[in-house]
């Protein structure tokens, strides 16, 4: 970057930088957004400057003193997301991109200890930066495509300096290292939606194939090359990518010997990465179309148990491959192995419900809301179908993107793991009649007659069923909200019960007291929620049905930040003798720093796929909501002061500091 003395064409645009951010400084909480329009305005000229970056970078602590964060997204750094950055700075509002630079250089400066963050500590900010440009390193590396260089905008140069400037202050090692390791711990958690990780995946590719010899680590060349073999050539006969075309002509030439390993190594790379390549479906309808179909238990990765499945049903099987399996919905390769291996195909409603689905002819609305999010092609019931199998595949891989819907989420997820047919009738109402109807204390709600609650729109970052049931769900739970208003006490007390299912315990247990907020007999809370969940405490009961529960969370100062919608599926030792909860969170991500040593694992500690899980006392410390079956335990054992007393002191440590 350019650090020599400012020359004599940037001096006018600091002059009216310098007059705008005393302006924006002394502005009132009201007059705030008119002065930061403006003060972006001039950062915009002054980002397009060769000299410009430089003066910006010594001037962020003062902008976000004088408040051009006040009241964005950007208010609280310790929230924001690395993923949505890159969107972000190829926005056509050029407003928004000045400001995104502006956070990105706070950031930077947070690393490199000129300013400090209460809420930002140093290896947060770190770890954020080393994420942005793990994401974005074809900018970095100049490996932009045609179409990005025709369609340039005019804050392009200038982002691609600041990325490039970030780089040289944060440094190359560990950034491809750091980025391979994030993808393998998102797919651990064997997420449905895993376009980013695709995008990921694609910029590993892309810098191990450039002259970039930093990016070249050994240490993290062997796990790169299974991601990318995976996703661009998992076998012999596509290892150099070469494309469907080829491929197909390939698979036409090949003998019984090739086609075998072809189908066994599609199979290995699926299941070890959890991601499956355009190859891979495009195998699976070859085998389909010549009649080969022996070779499908293979290409799936079956075991006994998916095997006996599928000569079941080999007839529904293959008409799931036909209508949902194809380039672009590949994924769904996965989802039925992984429904075949839970075998809930031998439940009664389960055959007929798909064969319902395979059959059914969408509404219009329903297909312009798949449109919306997907696309065309596939259509939109070969997406909806591809995406039920993921989901019945992965009840816990769901998750609620960047809406405001974790109920819903949670719901669709506990229904696909607990109550399948329920969840394919739901999807039959919102296909044929654009509404579901739900019952809540005896009365029915029709979604199509109730007004909208937080989901506004189509959920256009999540799964296709949630794209389909959310908008309905989402309004049937605002209402079931405005039918409690009143009570007295939390809403959830009534609506987790009428919305989840019948299995929800009707005990209900809360650590706050709702008019004040403030702690309610808390350790009588935690005493309950070990007698009802903690097998030495509760007789060895094991958690029959997933249970809804809400959880403070906090930040990873121990900061709260809000009351969240999660599962609770089991509780059991793990490989060191260390009881654990094990629950669902449907964030799309199961992994969080929650402060003061509380880090939620996803895996290396029992976790089945999908699966977060905290020791029994740091999960205790967080959570605020459970349920139970109000069944009476025989062999209760009381739960010794010291334990109590060393979880409170956890939570009056951080959600609960203000709530004493």
């Amino acid at each position: 970057m350019n650090t020599s003395p400012p020359d004599e064409t940037i001096k006018p645009i600091l002059r009216s930088f310098d007059h705008v951010l005393t302006q924006l400084a002394s502005a009132s909480s009201a007059g705030k957004a008119t002065y930061q329009g403006r003060m972006l305005d001039t950062v915009k000229r002054l980002l397009k400057h060769p000299g410009g970056l430089a003066a910006l970078e010594t001037r962020v602590e003062a902008l976000e003193q004088a408040g051009i964060f006040a009241g964005t997204d950007w208010a609280v750094p310790s929230s924001l997301v690395p993923g949505m950055v890159g969107n972000t700075l190829k926005s056509t509002e050029l407003r928004t991109v000045a400001l995104e630079c502006v956070n990105l250089l706070r950031f930077l400066s947070v690393v490199r200890g000129v300013h400090s963050q209460p809420r930002l500590p140093v290896e947060h900010a770190r770890h954020f930066l080393t994420q942005v440009l793990a994401l974005n390193l074809d900018r970095i590396l100049g490996a932009h495509h045609e179409a990005a260089r025709v369609s340039a905008g005019e804050l392009d140069a200038a982002v691609d300096r600041l990325l490039k400037h970030i780089l040289d202050k944060v440094g190359t090692e560990g950034i491809l290292g750091q980025l391979v390791d994030e993808v393998w711990r998102i797919m651990r958690q064997r997420p449905i939606q895993v376009d980013h990780v695709k995008s990921m995946i694609l910029q590993i590719a892309i810098a191990m194939n450039g002259d970039g010899q930093s990016f070249r680590a050994s240490d993290t060349r062997l796990g790169a090359d299974r991601l990318i073999s995976a996703l661009f050539g998992p076998t012999d006969l596509c290892r150099e990518d070469p494309g469907l075309a080829v491929y197909r002509d390939r698979l036409n030439a090949a003998d019984t010997g090739s086609l075998q390993a072809e189908a066994t190594g599609m199979a290995r790379a699926m299941h070890d990465t959890g991601l499956v390549s355009d190859y891979h479906a495009d195998f699976l309808r070859f085998v389909m179309e010549t009649g080969q179909g022996h070779l499908l238990a293979d290409a799936l990765g079956l075991s006994s148990t998916g095997l006996d499945a599928l000569r079941c049903y080999q007839a529904l099987v293959q008409q799931l491959i036909d209508v949902a399996v194809r380039p672009g919905t590949a994924q769904a390769v996965l989802g039925i192995a992984l429904m075949l291996e839970r075998g809930i195909l031998y439940s009664p409603p389960i055959g007929p419900s798909l064969w319902r689905l395979l059959g059914a002819k969408l509404t219009p609305d329903c297909e312009a809301g798949l449109i919306a999010a997907f696309g065309t092609d596939p259509t939109p019931h070969q997406r909806l179908v591809a995406g039920v199998m993921m989901l019945l595949g992965q009840p816990l891989g769901i998750g609620q993107g960047n809406n405001p819907t974790c109920q819903s989420a949670r719901a669709l997820s506990m229904w696909a793991l607990n109550d399948p047919d329920y969840l394919l009738w739901q999807l039959a109402q919102a296909t044929s009649n654009d509404r579901i109807i739900m019952h809540f204390e005896g009365q029915p709600l029709d979604s199509g007659t109730l007004p909208a609650g937080l989901a506004l729109h189509t959920p256009l970052d999540a799964d296709p069923v949630s794209a389909v049931l959310v908008p309905h769900l989402d309004r049937i739970y605002a209402e079931m909200g405005r039918r409690v208003l009143g009570r007295g006490e939390d809403p959830h007390r009534w609506i987790n019960p009428e919305l989840h299912g019948w299995w929800v315990g009707r005990e209900f247990h809360i650590a706050v007291d709702v008019m004040t907020g403030k702690l309610h007999a808390y350790d009588q809370f935690i005493r309950d929620f070990h007698i009802a969940y903690h097998p030495l405490h509760n007789g060895n009961e094991p958690v029959i049905h997933p249970q809804p529960a809400g959880i403070a969370v906090t930040d990873s100062q121990g900061t709260f930040v809000g009351w969240h919608a999660i599962s609770i599926i089991r509780v059991a030792l793990d490989q060191s003798g260390m009881m654990r909860v094990y629950f669902f969170n449907p964030n799309n991500d199961s992994g969080q720093d929650w402060g003061h040593g509380i880090v939620v694992s996803t895996h290396g500690n029992g976790e089945r796929l999908g699966e977060a899980s905290l020791p029994f006392a740091q999960f205790t410390s967080r959570l605020y909501i459970f349920h139970d079956d109000g069944l009476e335990t025989a062999m209760a054992v009381p739960v010794d002061d010291a334990e109590v007393a060393v979880i409170r002191e956890m939570a009056h440590k951080s959600w609960a500091c203000n709530r004493l």
